[in-house]
């Protein structure tokens, strides 16, 4: 049975989950905390690369600022699609006003930006607010 390395979204530690097992709300080893709880992770510089380079399945950075029309936009968007992906996809957010040096470590250059991480790598990335579906397929999990 295949299993898969999932971050915990409340204590940040690796778990490794069977695949099989994904549908039927797992928790964390550690803290108890649900692994999927169709939220967005509000991630920090300390955390941020525990759950990229560490996570089974895709990651997608939301690089934000709480000054940003087009973010607030998006944040609702994102709140829906993280929902919908649940186990699938883990959907995380940047403050870049709270993480400066992520966003200059990424480059980010315009916000909203979205960097989906594949693997520990970065796969591609989009610049600006996107609608749920078009989200959904630039993620590649339909749409």
């Amino acid at each position: 049975m295949a299993s898969k390395h999932i971050v915990c979204p409340q204590c940040h530690r690796v778990n490794r989950v069977p695949e099989a097992r994904f549908a039927d709300r797992p928790k964390c080893g550690a803290c108890k905390a649900p692994l999927f709880n169709g939220h967005p992770v509000e991630l920090d510089a300390s955390s941020f690369d525990a759950h990229v380079e560490h996570s089974g399945i895709p990651v997608v950075a939301d690089f934000w600022a709480p000054w940003c029309g087009p973010c607030r936009m998006l944040a609702p968007v994102f709140v829906q699609v993280a929902a919908e992906l649940t186990g699938r996809a883990q959907l995380v957010k940047v403050n870049t006003e709270a993480a400066p040096g992520l966003a200059s470590r990424f480059g980010i250059r315009s916000i909203p930006t979205l960097v989906l991480f594949r693997n520990g790598k970065e796969v591609r990335r989009v610049a600006g607010a996107l609608d749920a579906q078009r989200l959904k397929a630039w993620i590649g999990q339909g749409g």
